[in-house]
């Protein structure tokens, strides 16, 4: 059973990663594109970093929820709490 339950654990946090790493590729191209469109249509309006900073924003937001802030509310955090909440029901 313990097995099991790790192995899911395991799992989820990896598809976590994925979910992370697949956002941050795709930010990365999105956004270069974005670049050369506002380079080559008009070099006198940049514009570019708007969408950069905004979507920026969100990628980090994203980064803090997989990979928390090195422990602090991150995956061993909510455990602690879980148990702890657990605990004081019992």
């Amino acid at each position: 059973m313990e097995d099991q339950e790790t192995y899911n654990r395991a799992k989820k946090r990896v598809r976590q990663i994925k979910g992370f790493y697949i956002h941050a590729t795709v930010y990365l191209f999105v956004n270069a594109l974005l670049i050369v469109i506002n380079l080559v249509t008009s070099r006198a309006e940049i514009w570019f970093f708007w969408p950069l900073i905004g979507w920026g924003i969100g990628l980090a937001a994203h980064a803090l929820s997989v990979f928390g802030l090195g422990g602090f509310l991150g995956a061993e955090w909510e455990e602690r709490k879980i148990k702890e909440i657990t605990d004081k029901r019992r």
